[in-house]
């Protein structure tokens, strides 16, 4: 029954109780009454569920330098994290086998799989279910739920509930942990929240986030994601066992501010001058690319293979 509905009619032989002669009235009352609550119901108006493969561009290849917080509108204290963030730290044991979460996930490398949670009695479809490889629970409400206390435990995937505009689903998700944006040191705080659309044509999926976080970011983060419909594509099971990787116990690797030798690394790359930033609101807008155009020696900088 996946995106279908029906209507079960009520006859007065369903009311036993009753005198024939009021069975049809009492049934035509809680009919109505069946169908107000039905239209109060949210109404699915759009099937996302079946697996989905990535679209991949350039814009989302989601494999950075470190450094590359182009477009990212990360104020001062997200820049000065991003700038202390070492890849070594994922070695540690507890680390390993950290899920991605809901404010990266769905521009990572993996296929997506939405299933239906289907109320057994009303059979009204009450939660969509979005998995990826490596990623933990993430239940989209659609039954109206209210959210979790302030105060309540904050995971990696969140308190999520949608609503329908339409044919597009808009999905709140608050109570996340701390993750990363974008897998160079780009960082959200827990304070942060997601709205996010689910938009369907055809077998292309839209996936758009706007992620909000008063600590590290100046303005709203606005990204998107597509995905391709694949009846056979599987996701398949990610066990993980944290294992020693040669990092001394109790050491978490970082650099101090202005010691990440890789920062000059990205301007070299991209012919990027030393007073310009690579990260934060300026880099957001095209004036910012037309900077580059007019201060750069980009041309004179990168060098050219054979010579």
């Amino acid at each position: 029954m996946r995106g279908t509905k029906r209507v079960r009619f009520l006859s007065a032989t369903a009311f036993p109780g009753f005198p024939a002669v009021l069975g049809v009235p009492v049934a035509l009352g809680i009919l109505a009454a069946a169908i107000s609550v039905a239209q109060m119901a949210p109404q699915v108006t759009t099937d996302f569920s079946g697996e989905w493969v990535v679209v991949r561009s350039q814009d989302n290849t989601e494999n950075p330098w470190i450094g590359d917080w182009f477009g990212l509108p990360l104020n001062a204290a997200g820049l000065a994290r991003a700038e202390a963030w070492d890849a070594s730290l994922l070695s540690l044991p507890e680390y390993q086998c950290r899920p991605h979460g809901w404010a990266y996930i769905y521009r990572g490398p993996t296929q997506l799989r939405i299933s239906m949670d289907v109320d057994p009695s009303s059979r009204e479809v009450v939660a969509f279910q979005p998995e990826w490889h490596q990623s933990t629970n993430m239940p989209v409400y659609l039954d109206g739920r209210e959210g979790p206390p302030s105060q309540a435990a904050h995971s990696w995937g969140g308190f999520s509930t949608g609503t329908w505009e339409g044919d597009i689903l808009r999905i709140r998700t608050s109570h996340l942990k701390e993750d990363y944006v974008r897998r160079d040191g780009a960082m959200v705080t827990d304070e942060a929240t997601v709205t996010t659309w689910w938009i369907r044509r055809g077998d292309i999926l839209t996936w758009i986030n706007i992620v909000h976080d008063p600590t590290y970011l100046s303005e709203p983060l606005i990204r998107s994601s597509e995905y391709r419909l694949n009846v056979n594509s599987l996701v398949p099971p990610h066990p993980c066992t944290a294992v020693f990787e040669g990092l001394e116990k109790d050491h978490v690797p970082h650099y101090q501010l202005g010691e990440n030798p890789f920062i000059s690394q990205i301007r070299t790359r991209y012919g990027v001058p030393a007073d310009s930033p690579t990260g934060g609101v300026e880099t957001m807008y095209p004036e910012y690319q037309r900077k580059l155009r007019d201060d750069s020696n980009w041309s004179r900088d990168i060098p050219v293979p054979g010579h």
